[in-house]
């Protein structure tokens, strides 16, 4: 896959999904969903209060008509206990804080932890880069330790195969420096990370690291300062140090280098989309597109 709008093309391949809405009454969520739906890549089932859902509709445009509208207390909970019972196949964050959508996906009593950790798996296209290109984590873990971070390449790699289909991705574990350095953090998770994959302890990729950026995705810098490595330069996946790196790096990729972006909430046992009042109309659609493939 080279462009993401072959994200929206495969997802019209594997059969239209339904998505359960929490709390939607919230224009920009029903307009990505009803441009999904228009695409014939979704149905929805609307929970949240039916008056407020209503009036969002109504600004917004959008027929409800064609929508299951469930009138909830707690839509959270609804929408969770919904895919619990296959009723849908995954779910959309509407005009609720994140926090509160996660606590109720994670309950025991619906059953849609893996025991991973859930993170943010963004796929980007941009004219500088020769290739569709991950990152994680721009938006949900604040500072993972080692063991999360195994989580998070694992959840990007499943993207990369699942979605893209790149079976065997290059993962680039980005620090500050391409050395280890004991005083940086970053740079010994990224040697653990590189041995534990060496070992076939970290399994369907090829991980090395410590990256700097320029390493990681630009073969002259790699070559420049000798670093010898099928990840260097050729990165499919960016695993960043923290969540400030991440979220700097994602909104650099769209608002200064033209970057197009397609992301969802991976580790459970259903994905969670999730759009910003800033994103672009396209990008929403993309991102309900990624989101039906991991459905799958």
């Amino acid at each position: 896959m080279k462009k993401l709008t072959e994200l929206l093309d495969k997802a019209k391949t594997v059969g239209k999904k339904t998505v359960a809405v929490v709390a939607a009454d919230d224009g920009v969520v029903l307009n990505a969903v009803e441009m999904a739906r228009k695409e014939g890549i979704v149905d929805a089932i609307l929970f949240g209060s039916s008056e407020k859902i209503s009036r969002a509709a109504h600004e917004s445009g959008v027929d409800l008509s064609n929508y299951q509208v469930i009138n909830s207390v707690s839509p959270a909970d609804d929408a969770a206990r919904t895919v619990a019972e296959g009723k849908a196949s995954f779910i959309m964050k509407g005009n609720i804080q994140t926090g509160s959508l996660m606590k109720a996906v994670l309950k025991d009593e619906y059953n849609l932890k893996t025991g991973r950790t859930m993170s943010l798996v963004s796929i980007f296209e941009t004219p500088l880069y020769h290739k569709l290109l991950i990152v994680t984590d721009a938006g949900m873990t604040i500072a993972p330790d080692l063991e999360q971070k195994i989580h998070l390449v694992e959840n990007a790699v499943l993207v990369c195969r699942q979605a893209i289909g790149v079976e065997k991705p290059k993962v680039a574990v980005l620090g500050a420096i391409e050395v280890v350095n004991p005083k940086m953090e970053a740079t010994i998770h990224a040697a653990l990370l590189s041995k534990m994959n060496e070992r076939g302890q970290i399994k369907g990729c090829i991980v090395d690291g410590p990256f700097a950026l320029d390493n990681a995705v630009s073969k002259e810098a790699a070559e420049h300062k000798g670093i010898m490595s099928p990840v260097a330069g050729d990165a499919d996946i960016l695993l960043m140090p923290d969540i400030e790196a991440g979220n700097i790096f994602y909104k650099s990729m769209i608002f200064l280098a033209g970057g197009k972006v397609a992301s969802a909430i991976i580790g459970a046992k259903c994905p969670v989309a999730l759009t910003s009042r800033a994103d672009t109309d396209e990008t929403k659609l993309l991102s309900l597109a990624l989101t039906c493939l991991m459905a799958k």
